[in-house]
């Protein structure tokens, strides 16, 4: 191995060697090691280029937050771009590349934009890409599309599954350092049904790099005893390799877990991801702090890392950093790094503290200059020196590393996922978060507490005190008290004088003078800064970089940072895979199929189907000797208007709405009057948006003084009963009422046609004949002799005597085959939704073909159906809109051929009769056309100009795209029995 790997020391495990590849070169690695300490320790500094300015970049932190190395990883379906290799696992056979660089990451001709950096500053694309205006498409576009983006993605299908899962728990802790260790045993021991989920392939957090005594113990033999005991208690679950990626209403957290993403090796029973809703009574967030960057020049050359990150390597993984490193900080946690590399053999060139009272010697032998601070990087590809300046004087020190500390900023961003704002804290010099939330508590350096016992002490004691709440008695802690003895480190936001370009962002190439440029020309709030720079907009969302930019903002403009304030913290906290968003949604699972509860029987029935959204819908019936779709559909149609036909319309949306009050609902929330809708009786309702167009048509039953029954379209089920919802909740929460879908639990049959009363007499117990059950009754029924009850709708859709049926789903197809027996003597046929659409048609009646979210009820019809006494309604104060009266608007008429030989197509444009085609000629346009086997020609139901004053008028039917022209005559949308005298038997 590379004389970067120590000899020993380390949780590495040197008995199990891996081999993986960088850029196509083999190296070598333990189990233990993650992809960055792997390539560190085989002498690999430089890992990718920046994206803007193609600056050779290295490993920085040694977790989430990394900015600069970011690989591809894995090869064809299981390509990975963008994947931070300090979180990547190391195992045998990983391949990874390096990105945003050709043809090589140590020979890059992107490089040549350092040299045009003068011309790329903050806001450079805002001012560029204006001039001259047809330079956009051709010059400009091409340009920016291809420079876009950092790795590839992959175009060959992913081969892996993923998975999605629901759990529950007492207390969720977040986080398993110090903090969330201590919590979590503090309630596993009381009983609790606890969660611990850690990013990490293994729990520990900061305490896996620790060499300080913790009390008596070591911190590796404190961190063992502790996950021993958690566990041995079968109430606590550990997720490992599990990020928890944002909060949620309820409660709620949102976690992806890393399943196989460890091996080359990949089980295809198993998914590679898992992502978990989470659902805790309560949840603890110890995810830690971070460690802030220094802002100075070359800062970003390979060899210069976060100080944490560099104790972690050095002490996880056995990695010594360089031969001769510098060490600059304004706090105490650069000398904590000096001492561990001092103990590993390694030398220590010298601990720049930036700190005026800094103590000027220190227990180990490096040097301390205190009041200086580190005004440049020297290197290229490597760092070979920095210079320091002093009381005014430069000094170069030579070395190969430098180690960086800023000070440390809490990480709340699950805190603040639900509004919460972090609010500056002076005394901790840092931003942190609300600390009492309803549900959430936070612990330890996340809560800006600083020494590491007393982060432990933090989270037993926050653990104790949630615990009387979910109903726990509190067990001993599981750490004693103690006192926060950390110093807080006095801001640094950037060293000034610098050569070099000091960056804030590393992902996004915005360095300090990007910033300050901001200022100037007046884009200094934090959230014009953040778009006009870019700062915090790449894949680690300003982890690293938005509190010094913060910072900087705040001296430029003389203000605290409380008063440049945060931009807004969302999900996801790090990226997810799309896979892992996806779970098992793809392909033919892509989306959910379901079926009706008559499926199975239209099956035997000979159904063809069709999708009709997540729906499987009975099409047609074929019979022997029908060689075409029309020919069943038009048999289906002939006999239901000369027979009978039954249907399956199971998959309208059926809602149950319960209240005192849920006739004044109904009647605010429909545009025609449901106030005083008898008990025993159903009604067409119009529902409006906002905007007085028409949302979605349904009947809706009242059977009870306060239970209604509501069916709405099968398209619009869902978006209905969110829009009850949301109408109870937020506009009349005054309202007693209360709604329930119920669309899966009822399995509906429409039986239509001149013989339906007489077929379903012979099951309903109760007399339906023309007095005692009239057209629009709704009531609940007896069957076969009170073996089953359900309930039945006088409604029709086809025009026809027509009847709906509803019984208990399981008892669908059982019902069904009795209709069907029942009505054999009678020449009872299944009908599907094609013969349902030219009867839907012959009657004028409309659906979402007509209803497209552009129509008012006048538009259709159905003027006289708008209650005019009625105070209110939603959607009735934007009905008298100018617009919405407008004489030209485009309402419904019929169309049909002036030879019944020609036809028309669905979406044919309208056209006066001598008028040239053109859109500016345009009248309107065929919404919906079907061959009528009554009328013995193609008919059509159409959106046409003043339409009603037109009936007579021949027009031409226009369809540019098939070149079709047919002589058509504009007439009324009912075709067929205009006098109702079929429907009423």
């Amino acid at each position: 191995m590379s004389s970067f790997r120590l000899s020993k020391g380390g949780r590495i495990d040197r008995a199990k060697p891996l081999d993986f590849t960088f850029d196509g070169k083999p190296m070598q690695g333990f189990a233990g090691d993650t992809l960055a300490s792997a390539l560190l320790a085989n002498g690999r500094q430089l890992v990718g280029r920046s994206f803007k300015y193609h600056r050779p970049r290295g490993i920085l932190t040694a977790g989430a937050a990394e900015p600069n190395a970011l690989v591809t990883i894995g090869e064809g379906g299981r390509t990975e771009a963008n994947t931070r290799a300090t979180l990547v696992e190391l195992y045998s056979g990983l391949k990874a590349k390096s990105q945003n660089r050709w043809p090589s990451v140590d020979f890059d001709l992107g490089a040549v934009n350092s040299l045009l950096s003068p011309f790329l500053g903050a806001g450079f694309y805002y001012k560029t890409f204006m001039w001259p205006a047809a330079f956009w498409e051709k010059v400009y576009e091409p340009i920016i599309r291809k420079a876009a983006g950092l790795g590839r993605a992959t175009y060959e299908p992913d081969p892996d599954t993923y998975e999605k899962c629901w759990t529950h728990c007492d207390l969720l802790v977040i986080g398993a350092g110090p903090a969330g260790l201590a919590a979590a045993l503090t309630a596993g021991r009381a009983g609790a049904r606890v969660i611990l989920a850690d990013e990490g392939f293994e729990p520990g957090g900061s305490l896996l790099a620790e060499t300080a005594a913790i009390g008596e113990k070591a911190a590796a033999v404190l961190l063992e005893e502790t996950l021993a005991e958690l566990a041995s208690l079968a109430n606590v679950r550990i997720f490992s390799r599990t990020t928890v990626f944002g909060w949620y209403d309820g409660n709620v957290f949102g976690a992806v877990e890393s399943v196989q993403k460890n091996t080359a090796a990949i089980d295809p029973n198993r998914p590679v991801e898992r992502l978990w809703r989470l659902a805790a009574r309560h949840a603890i967030l110890a995810s830690g702090a971070e460690e802030r960057p220094l802002v100075f020049g070359g800062n970003d050359i390979p060899g210069v890392m976060m100080a944490g990150a560099m104790r972690s390597y050095l002490n996880r993984q056995a990695i010594a950093p360089g031969k001769r490193t510098v060490v600059f900080t304004n706090d105490e946690s650069g000398y904590r790094t000096a001492t561990d590399l001092e103990a590993a053999g390694l030398e220590v060139a010298a601990i720049v503290d930036s700190r005026v009272g800094a103590p000027s010697s220190w227990a180990g032998r490096a040097p301390v200059f205190p009041g200086a601070v580190v005004q440049d990087a020297k290197g290229g590809k490597a760092l070979t020196g920095v210079t320091m300046i002093k009381g005014g004087a430069l000094e170069t020190i030579k070395a190969d590393a430098l180690a960086m500390s800023g000070g440390w900023s809490p990480i709340i961003h699950l805190a603040c996922h639900r509004g919460a704002r972090p609010v500056w804290s002076d005394a901790k010099a840092a931003f942190v978060a609300p600390q009492t939330q309803d549900g959430l508590t936070i612990a330890g350096s996340a809560a800006g507490v600083g020494a590491l016992e007393a982060c432990l002490a933090d989270g037993a004691e926050k653990a104790g005190n949630v615990l009387p709440s979910l109903g726990f008695s509190s067990a001993a802690a599981a750490f004693t008290p103690a006192v926060d003895t950390a110093t807080v480190a006095k801001p640094l936001w950037c060293v000034r004088g610098a050569k070099g370009k000091a960056f804030v962002d590393y992902q996004n190439d915005v360095h300090l003078k990007d910033l300050r440029l901001a200022v100037s020309e007046g884009y200094g709030h934090v959230e014009l800064a953040k778009r006009y720079t870019t700062n915090g907009m790449a894949t680690d969302q300003g982890k690293l970089s938005n509190v010094n930019a913060i910072g900087i903002l705040a001296e430029a403009r003389k203000v605290s940072p409380a008063d440049v304030g945060t931009t807004t913290f969302r999900p996801f906290y790090t990226p997810l895979s799309f896979g892992a968003l996806t779970g098992a949604s793809k392909g033919k699972h892509f989306q959910p199929v379901r079926k009706s509860p008559l499926h199975d029987w239209a099956r035997k029935n000979g159904a063809v189907f069709v999708e009709t959204g997540l729906w499987y819908r009975s099409s047609w019936f074929p019979k022997a000797g029908e060689t075409t779709w029309r020919d069943s559909v038009d048999r289906e149609v002939l006999n239901v208007r000369k027979n009978a036909g039954i249907c399956d319309v199971s998959t309208l949306g059926k809602i149950e709405i319960f209240g005192k009050d849920a006739a004044e609902f109904l009647n605010r929330i429909y545009c025609n009057a449901f106030l005083k809708l008898p008990v025993g009786k159903a009604r067409y309702g119009l529902m409006l948006r906002e905007d007085g167009m028409i949302y979605d048509d349904g009947t809706t039953s009242r059977l009870s003084e306060n239970h209604f029954f509501m069916t709405t379209t099968t398209a619009y089920a869902a978006g209905v009963m969110n829009h009850l919802e949301f109408c109870a909740q937020a506009l009349w929460p005054d309202l007693d009422v209360q709604f329930a879908s119920s669309t899966d639990q009822w399995a509906q049959i429409a039986v239509a046609g001149p013989k339906s009363r007489t077929i379903l007499q012979a099951l309903v117990d109760e007399d339906i004949c023309e007095v005692a059950f009239p057209f629009l009754g709704a009531k609940e029924v007896s069957l076969f002799g009170g073996k089953l009850t359900g309930r039945l709708f006088r409604i029709s859709f086809s025009g026809e005597l027509a009847y709906e049926l509803a019984v208990p789903a399981g008892y669908g197809e059982a019902v069904a085959d009795a209709i069907m027996q029942a009505g054999s003597p009678h020449g009872i046929c299944p009908y599907g939704v094609e013969a349902l659409g030219v009867m839907r048609i012959e009657k004028g009646h409309v659906t979402h073909s007509e209803i497209n979210g552009t129509v008012t009820p006048a538009d259709l019809g159905f003027a006289k159906m708008v209650s005019t006494t009625k105070p209110d309604f939603i959607g009735k104060a934007m009905l008298s809109r100018d617009g919405m009266v407008a004489q030209d608007r485009l309402s419904l008429v019929g169309v049909k051929p002036l030879d019944p030989a020609t036809t028309f197509r669905t979406g044919s444009h309208i056209l006066s009769e001598a008028a040239t085609p053109s859109l500016e000629n345009d009248q309107g346009y065929v919404t919906s056309s079907c061959f009528s086997p009554n009328l013995g020609s193609t008919i059509g139901l159409a959106l046409v100009k003043h339409g009603p004053k037109r009936h007579g008028e021949q027009v031409t039917v226009w369809n540019d795209l098939k070149n079709e022209y047919t002589k058509a005559v504009l007439c009324s949308p009912v075709f067929f029995d205009p006098e109702n005298e079929k429907l009423h038997g």
